[in-house]
């Protein structure tokens, strides 16, 4: 761990107030949080972020976690995807889905949908070279979802690049409930 986590008895009301949230949405206070009680105000923005992203909007909640893992395995997060991969097994989605989505064994799954993959090459290339998206991937993609949706992925996809880069920047560490959980997708950590 590279810096403290702000413990509920070091907080100030600024703070209590987005862990009081937090806690009550995840039911637990997550060290993620924790980081964010040395600058308040962005502690405030990044709950309410999250939680706008964790749950139904243009895309659903569990593709939603689908785009979180392959972003965040992306960058080798370990707590992104351990704590992810909990929420795809909490939202019933099929263990052997989300182990198709390492590497790139979800272009030939069965279980996933031709839409789906679109969306899940669109996060790799995304996290490779957000600039040059090919004309055959945004047909795919335009093929198979809205504008409000493609937008409502990348800004999901991109959330949690940042969010994984951030934690590990700040060796942010898994909680006690976490030891000894590995994760299912290959991590280099």
């Amino acid at each position: 761990m590279s810096v403290s986590y702000v413990e509920r008895d070091q907080a100030g009301p600024e703070t209590m107030a987005f862990y009081d949230a937090a806690e009550d949405r995840f039911k637990a206070l997550l060290n993620i949080f924790k980081v964010f009680g040395h600058q308040p105000e962005y502690g405030r923005v990044f709950t309410e972020t999250i939680m706008a992203i964790l749950k139904d909007g243009e895309i659903d909640w569990n593709t939603k976690e689908l785009l979180i893992l392959k972003a965040t395995q992306g960058n080798d997060c370990q707590y992104c995807v351990v704590q992810h991969e909990r929420l795809c097994d909490m939202l019933g989605i099929p263990a052997e889905k989300v182990a198709d989505i390492d590497g790139i064994k979800y272009r030939s799954s069965p279980h996933f949908t031709e839409g789906e993959k679109a969306l899940l090459d669109f996060c790799v290339q995304i996290g490779e070279d957000a600039n040059r998206v090919p004309k055959e991937l945004w047909d795919r993609l335009h093929k198979h979802w809205t504008e409000p949706q493609i937008v409502d992925a990348a800004f999901v996809i991109t959330t949690y690049i940042a969010v994984s880069k951030f934690g590990d920047a700040l060796g942010v560490e898994l909680e006690p409930m976490f030891d000894g959980v590995r994760p299912q997708l290959t991590i280099r950590h």
